[in-house]
């Protein structure tokens, strides 16, 4: 499995970035790629649509260390994992740090399509949090 880490420095706190990360709601305003909609279905669980369509995801945090974890899948059971943090940069704000995964059945191409994207979306969070 191909890894491929991504690194945004933020001219903000740790605490500021991690609040407007955290929420799911505010996936759609940063991740305007990946995420073209986002839903609640009856039972109170989060779906977004996708470019390649409609996934559970839900994002897991904790504002001491700043892990922000996410995931996403088809069913509940089948949730890919994308390890994030929020760390501290002394004197400087923060870094979000994004790990991006190749799973079973994505290509090269689409992996490359997929880290290229993220990077595009860096921009989004800057904006809502600087």
């Amino acid at each position: 499995m191909k890894t491929s880490t991504h690194t945004l420095a933020l001219n903000t706190t740790k605490a500021t970035a991690f609040a407007f990360l955290s929420r799911i709601d505010n996936l759609p305003k940063w991740a305007t790629q990946f995420c073209l909609e986002l839903r609640v279905d009856a039972q109170g669980r989060h779906k977004i649509m996708t470019p390649q369509g409609e996934i559970f995801f839900r994002i897991d945090g904790d504002a001491k260390s700043g892990v922000l974890d996410m995931y996403g899948g088809p069913t509940e059971d089948q949730l890919a994992y994308w390890p994030a943090r929020i760390v501290e940069w002394p004197g400087q704000g923060s870094l979000f740090i994004f790990t991006a995964m190749q799973y079973p059945g994505v290509s090269d191409t689409d992996f490359a399509a997929q880290c290229e994207g993220l990077k595009q979306e860096f921009v989004h969070i800057k904006q809502h949090t600087e």
